[in-house]
């Protein structure tokens, strides 16, 4: 078990530390930097029981797999960057009261999804070359 618990401690650190949602294949490169024997099939099941046990949180993106972060971030939004596919947290307020909503409706939850290009890939016209730091 001792194992398996340090495993999974990695890949709670690795998403921890990565300041953005990771999709499972980032959960494993990271979690190889401090267990490296680390497989997919453990990073499946840690996700899963880090989220059952709501240390973690499933961030849906439409027609993708899942991406995670810690759940202590509270509500937020997501940036997307449609050059490198990665998942950035955006911190905003939306006052739901102000959303186009039917009129007489409620709105309980809101998720909001921004694509774009991220500050480390480069522009269409040949912007600043992005570093795997």
């Amino acid at each position: 078990m001792e194992r398996y618990s340090r495993q999974r401690d990695a890949i709670f650190a690795a998403i921890s530390a990565a300041g953005r949602p990771l999709s499972p294949q980032e959960v494993l490169a990271a979690g190889r930097g401090e267990v490296a024997s680390l497989s997919i099939a453990t990073v499946y099941r840690a996700l899963k029981t880090l989220t059952e046990e709501k240390w973690i949180r499933a961030v849906e993106l439409p027609g993708e797999p899942d991406r995670y972060e810690v759940t202590s971030l509270g509500e937020h939004h997501h940036f997307k960057c449609r050059s490198c596919g990665r998942v950035f947290d955006v911190f905003h307020d939306f006052d739901s009261r102000k959303l186009p909503a039917p009129p007489e409706f409620h709105v309980d939850r809101l998720d909001i999804l921004l694509y774009g290009r991220c500050n480390e890939c480069p522009g269409p016209s040949g912007g600043r070359t992005r570093s795997r730091a």
